[in-house]
Formats: C-alpha cells, structure tokens, sequence
C-alpha cells in the first residue's frame, strides 16, 4: 500500500491572481498543494510544482491551513479596492480529495465565502464528497458553477488511467444530487477517455450542460505536455485510431449531439469560464 507524505503549511496568500486558461477569472484558489488522486494525465506534473517536489505525483499533498482567515482579510482588502472578485477552486488540485474527509479545509473555505461571497465562484472536482457541501452551495448558488469531472463512463478505464480517482458511478449519483438541489452543475468530460455508446443518454439524464475537453486542446500545450506523460502508451490498441488524437473532441461533440444541443456541449475553455 502506498504511503502519503502530508504536511501542514500555512501560505502566505491564497488566492492567486488568475492567468492562462483562467483568463476569465481574476483569481485562483487550491485549498490544497498536491493531489493524492494522482491521475496519469494531470497536467500539474508537467508544472514546476509536480516536477520539482522530488516526490511522486499523487503521492503527497501539503495541507493550508489558517485559510478561513486569510480568505476574509484578502477579500477585505480587494473589495475595498472595488475589486471584483472571480474564482476558479480549484486549478492545481482537487478541493475534494481524499484528505478533505477529514480535514474540512474547503468546507471551510465555503464557509468563509458566505460570510464575504465573490462575485463568482467555479468548483472543479472529480469527487462524490461535493455533496457534503450542499447547505454551504445553496447559499451561494446564484453566483456559482459546480463542474464535476466524469471522462468516461467505463470504470474500468478510469481503472487505467487515474485509479486513485472515485468511481464514475459515484460521481454521476452525486450530479444527481447536485441537480436535485437545484444547483448550477455540469458535466465535464475532460480529458475524453473511451465510453460507451450509452454515455450521452446517462449525461442527458443527469444533466442539461457539458463540457468537452481532449488531450490536445486542453493540456496547454497542443498536446505535448500529454506526449511527455506518455498516456498514449494506457490506451490499448483498439482504442488509439478512435480515443487518441487531435480528431478526438469532435468525435466526442458528435456522440454527444445524440443527446444534448449543440447550445448545451461547450467545448474546452468556454466550458469553464465564469457566468
């Protein structure tokens, strides 16, 4: 069994001014530094953060701590500069990994957010824990997007590629919760792993809007970044023509369009700016 290194650390400031992908936002807020879900294709390796570490990705995660209060004084201080304030929680990390169980520092972030609100608030996770924070979204759902990450519906691909990472089957039951409260959700099919036939109809029943996001458009890099990890080596033979390549999001629009608008699919970027 694999030994976590984790530490507690308390960061100067928290919220990062936006940059990059994140052009839309003005900030960027990851409770953690770290992942432990560790997946294969995260592009965080490829950063100074995964590279320099001397640790294995996915293999230790540093905990913030003290940020309740940093957050209320940072957003003190920009709103009376009249700043308007967008977040995106979170770039490097997943704010709903396995620590966050026992730690509470998102919940606590969220916390601290109803007392002081941005202006916008986008929560990227992977994770089926997002549901624990139901009550804290609910206070904040008109200036909010929860993006849940479900890449395929097969887990026995997840299997592959990010084994760490919750079952897919766990994810699409907590859209569902997210939807049953009435709270702005979608679906983030990203990166684009091999799925069934049978996908678009699982989404559509879950959800109303998706984002689709590939190797290639979505690593930064035009898919380089990818090529270093090495993932085409995790698809098999069968799957490379088909899953693997620049040609991959349109193939994914195409299936999707069996159960979604085109007004309803956004592709990359668009999917995960504010409003």
């Amino acid at each position: 069994m694999t030994r976590y290194q984790i530490a507690y650390k308390e960061p100067k400031k928290i919220l990062t001014p936006a940059s990059g992908f994140l052009y839309g936002y003005t900030h960027s807020l990851n409770p953690y530094t770290g992942c432990l879900f560790g997946c294969s294709y995260c592009y965080v390796r490829q950063s100074p953060v995964g590279l320099f570490r001397g640790e294995e990705w996915g293999e230790w995660v540093d905990i913030k701590k003290g940020i309740h209060e940093k957050y209320i004084l940072e957003m003190s201080n920009l709103r009376k500069r009249g700043k308007e304030v967008t977040i995106f929680m979170a770039s490097a990390t997943d704010p709903y990994q396995s620590v966050e169980y026992k730690e509470k520092i998102t919940r606590a972030l969220l916390e601290a957010m109803v007392k002081m609100p941005p202006d916008f608030l986008f929560v990227q996770t992977r994770s089926p824990l997002v549901t624990r924070d139901i009550d804290l979204f609910l206070k904040l759902k008109d200036r909010l997007r929860i993006s849940v990450t479900v890449e395929t519906d097969l887990d026995e691909v997840r299997k592959s590629f990010s084994p760490q990472a919750p079952p897919i089957q766990a994810r699409l039951k907590a859209i569902g919760e997210l939807q049953k409260n009435s709270l702005p959700v979608q679906a983030a099919v990203a990166p684009v792993l091999p799925f069934s036939k049978e996908f678009p109809e699982t989404l559509a029943g879950l959800v109303n809007r998706i984002v689709i996001d590939d190797f290639y458009t979505g690593d930064g890099s035009n898919g380089k970044r990818t090529e270093r990890l090495k993932i085409k080596e995790l698809f098999t033979e069968d799957e490379l023509d088909k899953w693997y390549g620049k040609h991959v999001h349109q193939y994914a629009y195409e299936n999707m369009k069996r159960a979604f608008s085109s007004e309803q699919i956004l592709i990359s970027k668009q999917g995960f700016m504010p409003y």
